[in-house]
């Protein structure tokens, strides 16, 4: 598999002939991305409602394209109704022939500050070719989680919201994780020292990668 990283949380994860995009949002944003890295999609996956992930210009755009096959919670599907989406749930498995992709939970965590908008349906994803698992845990603080994956993709924003850098290494290892892909470091409002992220990894001994945007890696 191929994993090219954008802002935020949004990847592109190419596997057995197909391109799937995770969460494109709002964050450094530009026609660019529709007219060639975002082009061609078979698979959206969406995690949760927040325009950080989910940008609507930008779904408007990918969903022109027939064969495009959109996968997102009830929450998101109710919020926009304009797209026509599958919607799935944790547990669900979605299979592709030659991959497959599981749905798991994911808990986006609250503040005060952030009254109003409140994720209630947050997902992950589990992208499986038969020899990897890539795992993007979308929003989401630390769980219990009963899940193995070779890469994981989490966050490490903290602040209550999702992962910190200490959670997202601990949460990597214990899904088993060779490679823990850092994401959701982008916005401005929370920013991130990646000399803090890169710190922490080293001391709690986690094989990691830190894409810039646009970076990609073969796993």
């Amino acid at each position: 598999m191929k994993i090219t990283r954008y802002a935020q949380s949004c990847f592109l994860i190419e596997v057995k002939g197909k391109r799937v995009l995770i969460d494109p949002g709002y964050l450094n944003f530009n026609e660019y991305l529709l007219k060639h890295d975002w082009k061609d999609i078979d698979i959206l996956l969406v995690t949760h409602k927040h325009q950080d992930h989910f940008h609507e210009e930008a779904a408007r755009h990918i969903l022109r394209d027939d064969k495009t096959q959109f996968f997102t919670s009830k929450e998101v599907a109710k919020a926009h109704k304009e797209f026509t989406s599958n919607i799935v749930e944790e547990g669900d498995t979605v299979n592709f022939g030659d991959f497959k992709i599981e749905v798991t939970q994911a808990f986006h965590g609250f503040l005060p500050t952030e009254r109003g908008k409140e994720v209630h349906e947050g997902l992950g994803f589990i992208i499986d070719d038969g020899d990897k698992r890539v795992y993007h845990t979308g929003d989401t603080i630390c769980f219990d989680n009963k899940r193995k994956a070779n890469v994981v993709i989490a966050p490490v924003s903290g602040r209550g919201l999702v992962m910190g850098p200490y959670e997202a290494a601990l949460f990597a290892k214990d899904c088993g994780a060779e490679l823990l892909i850092p994401c959701h470091m982008d916005n401005p409002k929370y920013p991130v020292n990646p000399e803090v992220v890169k710190k922490t990894f080293e001391e709690l001994k986690i094989t990691y990668k830190i894409l810039e945007i646009e970076e990609n890696i073969d796993v």
